[in-house]
């Protein structure tokens, strides 16, 4: 059962200073996502005080004065994509009057069951996730909702057009917002924003070499043709967003909560495995995403069973700011990410003895060959992508980052109680984040089948025995 939801109001909020209107364009980095899957998170609020009067009168007008504000200095996001008929690829452009949409409802879902350690029905959450406004001829930048759980807290729920903001634009946005609204409700908060926080939109510093952008306008309308069946598309410049596949109604969530000692004995154990292991004896990269991510992946498979001849592979996003030569300025507004790639593999390479050390030393291995060139090769990153895997194969990917600092979003009500991207849904994807303590853990996570949840939880555990 969905639990209820009663949408009080749906209004648009405009930045509280209008100029001339804005025009960026797309990079190559952008372009890639300019029809897929938008990023969906929501970030709940533990708050006894949240009473619908206090709901009406504070928390959502404190949120929407200060979002007007934010908005001021991220025109982009209350802007448009756009694709001229004069031009090779899509813009996004900002009007006198644009707005973003902002929707307020009250839910009747148990707050606690949704930001807890226990399974839920995925479904649970979909109704906390605005929509987000798409049509051939435009889609919105992002749109948010705050919803209210009475007596328990309130969430604010935001979809991100992936081609108009990576993860690290829409964190940098959100502390933005969230200063904002601090600083609006507390004076004696500092009054001067945090440097690292104001956009840079100068695209120069993004140098797209030769016709990457051509490359990668081909590779997406290969693709675009092969989820199509084959057909040419009716309007090459819709900006629609591809069809979503059917979900389960047997899909819930979990959140597996690492502290900093299970991730060290998950290192510890790799150490062990690796110096009594007779093949390869090169040194393991054993950082905190490297592990976590690799003991994520071995369960996903082990959980699976089925064939262990099955077609299997992994990807995680990489961060480009820092790789490429000059560097990008982390305050970068945009999409500045590539991917790593492991495939084709087998599930049978991750259920034996040593499946989880052989993870480690594919991630590890993927991790130390990063360097600029993952930037630059992205079309054939991509070709990789749509060619290597067979349909059907389990394909497993991460969304969000344990850099990210998501728990440090204060709007003055505390820290949240838990984050959740509920896009990972769209694919066998997890979701990763820093620990909430502040102490060095990790938060993962889940959508699978029930029965499916039901045997990894056990596989997690376990493992954190050993």
């Amino acid at each position: 059962m969905v639990s209820a939801l009663n949408v009080i109001d749906v209004s648009r909020v405009t930045p509280s200073d209008s100029p001339e209107p804005f025009t960026l364009s797309l990079t190559f980095f952008d372009l890639i996502w300019y029809k897929l899957h938008p990023v969906e998170r929501v970030m709940f609020y533990r708050l006894a005080d949240a009473t619908r009067p206090f709901f009406d009168s504070v928390i959502v007008p404190n949120l929407k004065s200060s979002l007007s504000s934010s908005l001021s200095h991220y025109l982009p996001l209350a802007g448009k994509l756009v694709w001229d008929s004069l031009d090779k690829k899509p813009s996004l452009v900002y009007s006198p009057n644009d707005a973003v949409s902002f929707t307020v409802a009250e839910s009747s879902a148990e707050f606690s069951l949704l930001t807890g350690n226990k399974p839920f029905p995925t479904t649970e959450l979909y109704p906390l996730v605005p929509e987000l406004q798409v049509s051939d001829e435009s889609a919105s930048a992002v749109s948010f909702q705050v919803t209210l759980f009475p007596n328990q807290g309130f969430c604010i729920g935001v979809t991100a057009h992936h081609a108009v903001l990576d993860g690290k634009t829409t964190t940098m946005f959100l502390k933005f917002w969230a200063n904002a609204c601090k600083r609006q409700q507390d004076q004696t908060v500092n009054a001067s924003v945090p440097q690292d926080l104001i956009p840079i939109y100068d695209r120069t510093v993004i140098k797209a070499p030769g016709d990457i952008e051509t490359k990668i306008m081909n590779q997406l309308n290969s693709f675009f043709k092969m989820v199509s069946g084959g057909k040419e598309p009716e309007n090459p410049r819709s900006l629609k967003i591809l069809p979503l596949q059917e979900l389960s109604p047997d899909v819930v969530r979990f959140t597996l909560d690492l502290t900093r000692e299970d991730i060290q004995t998950l290192r510890e154990r790799l150490k062990r495995e690796s110096s009594a292991s007779s093949s390869s004896p090169k040194e393991l990269r054993l950082s905190t995403f490297v592990v976590t991510f690799s003991y994520a992946l071995t369960c996903l498979i082990r959980a699976r069973g089925g064939d262990p001849k099955r077609p299997v592979g992994y990807g995680f996003a990489v961060d480009c700011r820092s790789l490429l030569d000059p560097p990008v300025p982390s305050n970068y507004f945009g999409n500045c990410v590539s991917a790593s790639l492991g495939m084709p593999l087998t599930a049978e390479t991750f259920m034996g003895e040593e499946g989880f050390l052989s993870a480690a030393r594919m991630v590890s291995d993927s991790v130390e060959g990063l360097d600029e060139t993952v930037a630059l090769k992205l079309p054939e990153i991509m070709g990789a992508f749509m060619s290597s895997l067979p349909p059907g194969a389990q394909l497993l990917s991460v969304a969000g980052s344990t850099r990210f600092g998501v728990y440090g979003l204060d709007f003055e009500w505390g820290k949240p109680q838990r984050v959740v991207i509920v896009s990972i849904d769209q694919g066998e994807a997890i979701s990763m984040a820093e620990g909430r303590d502040g102490n060095g853990g990790v938060e993962i996570g889940f959508s699978l089948k029930k029965h499916e949840i039901e045997s990894l939880i056990d596989l997690l555990h376990q493992g954190l025995k050993s």
